[in-house]
């Protein structure tokens, strides 16, 4: 019988050329890889976004150039994610697979879709060797926002802020500019370019004419800008920055969390930023609907009332919302943390 492991180079390799992908969008980062008979690379492929062809679409055309237009005898591929068994604005994968003469594929993530999961049967029933869940830790944290966003049927939100050492988001007189550092905003920048779209506040938004887009070290844009989500009832001035030209805008004006969720993963939005303020957050975290936490904590201390997070509805420690640390690193003189939330048995929406 196959031993899959004797695959783990081709896929460490697929899941590094999925990362050339973007990590925005209604699919996830997928990296393919075929071999020959003799475990040699004959095509590579990564699936660059929604309406390009797919990882293993990429890889065969290459593997055929190599090949002289036909695959040779006993290929396999290699796939970060269980290929795909549904025709979206590209055709099935498995079924591609199928037509190349693929004999062998191996996979590493199952794809959590309702309408395109099955491909390992479909291969499968079509006489193809198939084995999953090969480095599959590894392959789950890649898609990880997006398949917790496919499962949920609303966007994977992360909660954003930066604080003071004793938890405050801003001085008394609600100056914040800059409680964290150089460093700590680029990579908040960074991050703010992986994602779909970023929200705040009316509040947020009129207390800080926030632009809530993502730049770089000099001040220019990233190329890519996620959608700029305003939050909130209140009327914003047409000379806000938050609508100038560099990013789409669109005000939700509802207080309702999670239909203004469902109405943003409708948009295509699998991946959200909330940046705040506090009343936003707290509403977030009060309701649960919440997937991850990254705090920039910056060492000073200013007192007051101005705390991350207001009332959330925690009345004692058997009420706390627990979270896992994955990360933390240090960023000039501030540490930024990141955690993810941890689904309770009353709460069992949240698969993070």
């Amino acid at each position: 019988m196959l031993n899959p492991q004797q695959y783990d180079e081709a896929m460490h390799r697929a899941l590094v050329l999925a990362e050339n992908g973007p990590a925005w969008g209604v699919n996830p980062q997928v990296g393919a890889v075929i071999l020959d008979s003799k475990n040699r690379t004959i095509g590579e492929g990564w699936h660059k976004g929604s309406g390009t062809p797919h990882a293993e679409v990429m890889a065969l055309e290459a593997a055929l150039a190599a090949s002289g237009g036909k695959l040779p005898n006993g290929c396999t591929a290699v796939v970060t994610l269980e290929p795909c068994n549904h025709t979206g604005k590209t055709g099935p994968c498995a079924q591609a697979l199928i037509a190349a003469g693929i004999e062998r594929v191996v996979y590493a993530s199952s794809d959590p879709g309702v309408a395109s999961a099955g491909g390992a049967e479909t291969l499968r029933n079509a006489g193809i060797e198939t084995y999953g869940d090969l480095l599959v830790d590894h392959a789950d944290e890649l898609i990880r926002p997006w398949a917790n966003s496919i499962r949920l049927g609303r966007p994977h939100v992360t909660l954003k802020w930066a604080a003071s050492l004793d938890g405050r988001t801003a001085a008394n007189d609600g100056s914040s500019k800059w409680i964290s550092g150089e460093d700590s905003r680029q990579d908040s920048h960074h991050r703010r370019s992986r994602q779909d779209a970023i929200l705040a506040g009316t509040g947020t938004i009129l207390a800080d004419d926030a632009e809530l887009t993502a730049r770089y070290a000099d001040g220019t844009y990233y190329e890519h800008q996620p959608l700029r989500v305003v939050l909130g009832e209140s009327e914003l001035p047409a000379t806000a920055r938050v609508f100038n030209d560099a990013a789409e805008t669109v005000q939700l004006s509802t207080r309702d969390i999670k239909a203004a969720l469902h109405e943003l993963f409708d948009r295509g939005v699998r991946r959200l930023w909330v940046e705040g303020g506090p009343t936003v957050a707290s509403e977030f975290a009060r309701q649960g609907l919440f997937d991850e936490v990254i705090v920039y904590v910056a060492p000073l201390l200013l007192g007051g009332e101005r705390n991350a997070l207001q009332d959330i509805g925690v009345l004692n420690m058997a009420d706390a919302k627990h979270l896992r640390l994955v990360e933390h690193k240090r960023l000039g003189n501030d540490i930024m943390i990141r955690a993810l939330r941890i689904p309770t048995d009353s709460n069992h929406e949240s698969e993070s």
